[in-house]
């Protein structure tokens, strides 16, 4: 808009001058007023000055015309005699213009023309500019005027001029300057108490004041915000901003009343990329809003206002807000969420927590119960709660406004003052919902999509059952085709190993036969000479033909040593890895001698202990302890800092259908009572004939007709003996028969009907059960696997095996490997100086330092939580129930392949011969895959010095996988520790800055006058030292808290310097 009315004011000062150019000098003028010639051709009056004194004042003249870098030079080669005659001319206009607008009936009566004129006819550019200048003047006048100007403004309604013209204004008025200076008028007028008054006494000023927000130019914007704010400030004058910005809502036709400022702040494309003090403006705004009115006594009301920002999503653009890197916007962000994290706090201390997540349902309903349990209110809780589940709950037409009315009146109920007062706006006039919902919704609308839905819901229903009962035989068919090709394909490669073997069985089993039969040949020669390993018959001694060699020994062959000693005795095999000739332990009585002592540093004074299990030497050999060397750690450990923060003498400082079935007149039911009527609950959910059941028992379900819980429910009503007797004494009266009697009574028929039933629902789980042990297997394997080779995790080991042994003395040190379960117990040794600080989060500390390569090894055991899931017991009788199973579909099929009468739809041997064979197979390599995982299990077991016997997967890999989140949780806790350190640093810096600012205006500062009051406010709401004192107060509320847990403290942006 600026480029625009720079635009227009070229082109009229042009045409104002356009006797002074020739031919094409001047391209910008497309018009010429008639009174232009003999206003520029009128003689000058006063004497020509010299030469030098009249370039300087013409240079003036030119610079506030802004003309072109052309038209600057044209004009300044005229002749001296025209520079002279322009001069004047401009001279005498500025004169005339002074003495006509010396009185304020001249401004009113030139904005009653504006506001009349612009929906008559286009204006030129030079009457644009010329209603921008009168209205710049009146600007100016109302600032520069004695009192007496303003009081006679007033009274001959200026004021309602003004806002006539500003609510009248076209969208071309809007987007000008005129609009600038018309919102700069209303806020010089406002600088005057007079003025003031009476802007705020006018019933309709500050609304129409804010529907100036809609204009697009960014200046306007930035002036009205600045009034905005600054009325927040005046007694009274924040319900009046509230009002307006709810005006402006539907005014501008917005979803919200702040929906417009989130906007603008968020835009960074354009001309407001850079536009850091328009986004200014808004902060101050928001701050005023949120702490002055209401909410300088109410932490309801500034948590309700704060609440509509927040589901603006004010907090991420706040964030991006910060890269701007402005100290003034920068002060006002911090504010925002200091005060944020203050109301926070006190509302926490409400309901004695530390921290509320009001976006978790669960925990804000959890702490209302807690609060409310065993008082006069808890029955209120649970009769308001009882009928919001009987409110509509689809996503319907009416069913928002409910919600929305519920909302509303808990709003105005929160923030309703004892007086009966609303210090917010849009109050609840009318709390009768049938009426509320009526103006929303038509009634006829909503039978008649009522209507529709139940139609389109019936239709839905039925085609999601046919779409459910289709999906369900192509996934059946479909696994059945992959399980198929993949046992095809691993069986094909076994046989192909297989075939592969017995190849070179054979042919080693040829060439063994060969050789003996050399041998054979050869010894029966009496006296022959013996035959060595090629064949050859080898001269010299003959001896006999010496034993065949014994089995390699995984041992080393011992050379001069006694024989073995006898076996031990039963309580588990020694450790893979050491030596079968041990020495024995030393006699009873006799001193146990122990190595030679580690050349550890010892500490100057005594440490804290950790609280480890120490293992013994000789549990060592062949673990990854031996691997370990701590002493080269302590090379670039830095020992005194860990000494004063581990040091023993310090003290820390404080710092769930209901069904309903008829009965049949005169049905005949045998059965009992109770059965009978569960069975007809399943019958009418299954909805099948029972024809078609037989016939889906009979097939196997080829056609999925039976889901997996319906099978598991005919399970429970198998026809039992005592059934199956009654109903064959009443099986003349099978038209009688109820449901359920009747139901028995077929399934009866069906040869080894329970054992066919549970083989098809054996079937059926088959996949989905061994598909919930395989990951588990595999986690188990991969985990085992991950912490033996994981190197990063053995440098942890040995920087933990270090601190341990520089800490603890006596027989706790001096160790050589300690039990993974100690990993766990590094946290409970607490610093010195910071109860905050534990042993972890310093080996972090002293790990990011010296092996930063370190803090990541976690990624190099991706699979041990899943692992430290695994139940070796739960596992194991998984395994065994499907073998189990699998043994008794071999026994089932067994009888049926033993039949001699068969019903043509009985399809049992064909369907479990084919199942059964890919089944057997996949449960064998399931099975093998079991064996290799707890091998390498053990493995791992003696890796670490652990016991073999009583250690389990989920407790070993627990230990790990507890010792990796309290990891990271240090990890993270040390950083916020770190930014919470130089966040003190910089509030401390600011604080001092903010306080050598005061001290300097306190200085300057002169006895405050009644003009300029209103100018005051808006240039510390501009600045923020509006906001200095509540700022200091939670600053220092915030340090007195200071011990206050830091994992659990929301963080605060860190502040910009």
């Amino acid at each position: 808009m600026t480029s625009r009315g720079t635009h227009s004011q070229k082109r009229g000062l042009s045409s104002l001058f356009s006797w002074c150019f020739k031919g094409n000098d001047e391209p910008e003028i497309t018009y010429c007023h008639d009174n232009i010639t003999t206003v520029a051709t009128a003689e000058p009056t006063l004497p020509l000055p010299p030469p030098r004194e009249l370039d300087v004042i013409f240079s003036e003249l030119v610079d506030e015309l802004d003309l072109t870098e052309e038209h600057r030079a044209a004009m300044f080669n005229l002749p001296a005699e025209k520079k002279w005659q322009i001069y004047c001319t401009k001279k005498r206009e500025a004169e005339e213009n002074k003495k006509a607008t010396s009185c304020p009936e001249f401004y009113i009566d030139q904005l009653r023309s504006m506001a009349a004129r612009k929906t008559l006819l286009a204006l030129q550019d030079e009457e644009e500019q010329g209603r921008h200048k009168v209205i710049d003047d009146l600007k100016t006048a109302l600032r520069t005027q004695p009192m007496r100007f303003v009081t006679e403004f007033i009274d001959q309604d200026g004021l309602s001029c003004l806002l006539s013209f500003l609510k009248s204004m076209d969208y071309e008025t809007t987007e000008s300057q005129v609009h600038t200076s018309l919102i700069g008028c209303i806020k010089a007028l406002m600088n005057n108490s007079q003025g003031r008054a009476h802007v705020l006494g006018h019933c309709e000023s500050i609304n129409i004041i804010a529907q100036s927000l809609v204009t697009e130019n960014i200046k306007t914007k930035t002036a009205v915000l600045e009034i905005l704010g600054a009325v927040c400030l005046v007694p009274g004058g924040h319900r009046k901003v509230l009002e307006a910005m709810q005006h402006y809502q539907k005014f501008a036709s917005e979803r919200t009343r702040f929906q417009t400022l989130l906007t603008d702040m968020d835009r960074s494309t354009g001309r407001y990329r850079d536009e850091v003090n328009l986004k200014t403006a808004i902060m101050s705004f928001i701050n005023a809003v949120l702490s002055k009115g209401a909410g300088e006594t109410s932490l309801e009301f500034r948590i309700h206002l704060r609440y509509e920002f927040l589901m603006l999503g004010i907090q991420p653009v706040i964030d991006k807000l910060h890269f701007y890197e402005n100290a003034t916007l920068d002060r006002h962000l911090d504010f925002f969420e200091m005060l944020r994290n203050e109301d926070e706090l006190l509302m926490s201390k409400r309901f004695d927590v530390v921290h509320i997540d009001t976006k978790s349902a669960s925990q804000m309903f959890d702490l209302i119960k807690k609060s409310l349990s065993h008082t006069d209110a808890y029955p209120c809780l649970l009769s308001a709660l009882q009928h919001c589940l009987m409110m509509p709950f689809m996503q319907s037409s009416s069913s928002l406004q409910y919600w929305m009315l519920l909302d509303r009146i808990v709003q105005q109920l929160v923030l309703q003052t004892d007086k009966g007062e609303n210090p917010d706006v849009a109050p609840l006039e009318n709390f009768n919902v049938k009426n509320i919902v009526r103006m929303l919704v038509k009634e006829d609308e909503v039978k008649q999509w009522k209507e529709q839905a139940d139609k389109m819901r019936k239709e839905h229903q039925n085609l999601l059952k046919r779409f459910e009962k289709k999906e369900r035989e192509c996934e059946a068919k479909n696994k059945e085709k992959e399980d198929m090709v993949a046992m095809l394909k691993k069986i094909n490669d076994k046989l192909e190993r297989e075939s592969k073997d017995h190849k070179q069985a054979k042919l080693q089993a040829a060439e063994l036969s060969a050789e003996l039969q050399r041998l054979n040949t050869a010894s029966s020669v009496p006296g022959g000479p013996p035959v060595t390993s090629d064949g050859l018959v080898a001269h010299g001694v003959v001896p006999s033909i010496p034993p065949p060699p014994p089995p390699p020994s995984v041992f080393p062959p011992p050379s001069s040593i006694p024989p073995p000693p006898p076996p031990p005795p039963p309580g588990g095999p020694p450790g893979l890895g050491m030596a079968p000739f041990a020495l024995l332990p030393p006699p009873p009585g006799a001193p146990i001698q122990s190595s030679l002592k580690k050349n550890i540093p010892r500490p100057s004074h005594p440490l804290k202990s950790f609280n480890w299990s120490k293992l013994p030497e000789n549990k060592t050999e062949g673990t990854i302890w031996k691997e370990i060397d701590d002493l080269e750690v302590f090379k670039v450990l830095d020992l005194e800092e860990f000494q004063r923060t581990f040091s023993a003498y310090q003290k820390p400082q404080k710092t769930a259908e209901e069904d309903h079935m008829a009965k049949k007149v005169k049905e005949l039911s045998v059965i009992d009572g109770r059965r009978a009527q569960n069975c007809n609950i399943l019958l009418s959910r299954l909805k099948m004939a029972n024809d078609e059941i037989r016939h889906a028992i009979l097939s196997m379900d080829e056609h999925e007709d039976l889901p997996k819980d319906m099978l598991e429910q005919l399970l429970k009503f198998v026809p039992e003996k005592s059934d199956i007797e009654l109903l064959e004494e009443h099986k003349h009266e099978l038209d009688r028969m109820a449901k359920a009697d009747r139901f028995l009574y077929d399934m009866s028929s069906i040869d080894h009907y329970n054992q066919r039933l549970q083989c098809l629902f054996f079937k059926k789980l088959f996949a989905e059960r061994l598909a919930d042990v395989k990951p588990k297997i595999k986690a188990l394997n991969l985990a085992s696997r991950e912490v033996v080779q994981s190197s990063a995790l053995r440098q942890l080991l040995e920087v933990v095996l270090a601190f341990g042994n520089y800490m603890n003395k006596g027989q706790r040190g001096n160790a050589y490997g300690f039990k993974v379960s100690s990993l766990n117990k590094i946290s409970d040794t607490k610093s010195s100086t910071d109860r905050n600080i534990t042993l972890l989060h310093y080996i972090v500390t002293a790990l990011e330092k010296n092996y930063p390569n370190v803090t990541a090894f976690s990624e190099e055991l991706p699979n041990v939580p899943e692992a430290a899931k695994v139940n070796m017991t739960e596992l194991e009788n998984d395994i065994a129930s499907l073998r189990s199973g699998l043994k008794s579909f071999e026994a089932e099929l067994k009888y049926q392949q033993t039949r001699s009468t068969k019903d043509p739809a009985d399809k049992f041997v064909s369907v479990v011969s084919q199942f059964l064979t890919v089944a057997s197979f996949s449960f064998s390599d399931v099975e093998e895959s079991l064996t290799e995982a707890k091998e390498r299990f053990v493995k791992a077991l003696r890796h670490f010095g652990e016991d073999l016997t009583n250690l389990q997967p989920d407790v070993f890999f627990g230990i790990f996988s507890t010792f990796l989140t309290a990891f990271a949780e240090a990890t993270e806790e040390n950083k916020i520790i770190a930014r919470q350190k130089e966040e003190e640093e910089r509030r401390a810096l600011l604080e001092a800055q903010l306080k050598k600012e005061r001290e300097k205006n306190a200085r300057k500062a002169h006895e405050e006058k009644e003009d300029g009051e209103f100018d005051d406010l808006v240039s510390a709401l501009r600045s923020g030292e509006v906001f200095d004192k509540d700022l200091s107060q939670m600053k220092r509320r915030k340090k007195q808290k200071h011990s206050f847990d830091v994992t659990r403290e929301r963080p605060v942006t860190t502040l910009n310097q």
